[in-house]
This record gives structure tokens, sequence and C-alpha cells, in this order.
């Protein structure tokens, strides 16, 4: 019975080492075409103007979002994302992040540590949409916060970027966020491995029609086309 086992755990093992070998390459593929898509430019003749609207791209390291002051005259976000959400409504706060990304993660993972397997499988699958949003008083420049000058028309147009991903308040369900300052709100949109939250980042820089990367599934494919230290 021995010698008519080992054959076919020696077939296992062999099976078992090109699902391994299969998977390997097929991560590497993912990486690599990651790089490739996130360095072809969209808006390749942008230019930062010298006046404008100032914003910020800031990342986590895996995530990105878009920071914006809370009111100027084109747009007063304090109307779409009200303080009285937060646990904290009575900061003096200045400015708006905005980010997309898929319910589940951004519901039941407050850390990465707290990420499982099948809520990642389950994203990269296809999970619904939900809008992060955080309330910051004066965010200072930083490596992972980078400032960007647009015009006032790149910024009308990020606007209507943004506000086609907004619920209107009565119709939508908020849900408490990680801190006293941020909240999760319902969005439309579906996550899967094509449409992750840095692609959605991406995707609404470039409608407002600044430079880009074409396919940027990770933070590093938006954050490379954003200079830090302005």
């Amino acid at each position: 019975m021995a010698a008519q086992a080992n054959p076919a755990l020696n077939l296992a093992k062999r099976l078992a080492l090109r699902a391994l070998a299969g998977l390997a390459i097929l991560v590497l593929l993912f990486f690599l075409a990651a790089w490739i898509g996130s360095s072809i430019p969209r808006n390749g003749n942008w230019e930062e103007p010298a006046d404008g609207v100032e914003i910020m791209v800031e990342t986590n390291g895996v995530h990105t979002a878009i920071v914006m002051p809370l009111v100027t005259p084109q747009k007063d976000w304090r109307i779409d994302f009200p303080a009285s959400d937060l646990v904290d409504p009575t900061r003096p706060y200045t400015h708006v992040s905005v980010s997309w990304g898929e319910r589940e993660v951004f519901l039941n993972t407050p850390s990465w540590a707290d990420l499982t397997l099948p809520t990642a499988v389950g994203a990269m699958i296809g999970g619904d949409g939900l809008l992060h949003v955080s309330h910051y008083v004066r965010p200072a420049p930083s490596e992972d916060a980078r400032p960007l000058t647009i015009t006032q028309a790149q910024y009308a147009r990020l606007i209507a970027a943004i506000e086609r991903e907004i619920v209107p308040p009565p119709a939508r369900t908020s849900y408490p966020g990680y801190e006293s300052y941020d909240v999760f709100y319902d969005a439309p949109g579906t996550y899967h491995l094509g449409q992750t939250c840095n692609q959605w980042t991406s995707d609404t820089l470039a409608e407002a029609g600044i430079e880009t990367g074409w396919w940027t599934p990770m933070a590093g494919g938006v954050m490379k086309w954003v200079p830090a230290n302005q």
C-alpha cells in the first residue's frame, strides 16, 4: 500500500508546486502590467499653473485620496459632507479628503492587519463601492500628502467628477469612520481588480485634466505623478 501511495503523493506535490508557480507568475505579471500601465500618461501636456486652487493627493502607502479646501467660491463641501456626520463635528475643519473603495474592505479593516483573505478575494472579484470622507484642519504638506495647484476650470471639473459619486444625503446611509473626523457613505460603482481605489483617484484627476497614469491599481502608480517637496 505504501508503494502505491508514493506515486500519488508525488503527483499531488508536483501539482501543488505547479499551481504555486502559476500563481507567482500571475502576481508578477500583474505588477509588471501595473508598472507599465501607470507609466503611460494621460493629459501629458498638462502643466501646473502658478496660481489657482491648491489640492493635495495623499496616501497611506496602499490607498490614495484627494484633499480639497472645504469651502471655496466654487464649492462648499459642507453641504455634501456635513460635519454633523462626524463623531467630532466641532473642530474648525478647513479641508476634506475624498476617496472611493470597496465596502467590505473599508468597513471591516480598520487596519491592514484586519484584512482577511476572503475579504480581499471578494473585493478583487467585485464589491460595492463606498466613499471615505475625512475632515482635516490645515493639513501640512508631506511626502504622503503632496500639494498640487490646478486652475479654477480644472477644479470645477474635479468637483463635477466627485459630485457624480455622491448619493444625496436623504437617500444614503453613513457609516462610522476609523477616527472622530472621518465617515463612510454609500456610493455607486463596483470595485474589482481593474477598478481599484487608486484607479478611482487617477481617473478623477484625469477627468479634471491633470496629468496622471493610465492604469494605476496601486498607490505608487498615482503618487509618482505628483512631485514631492514642491
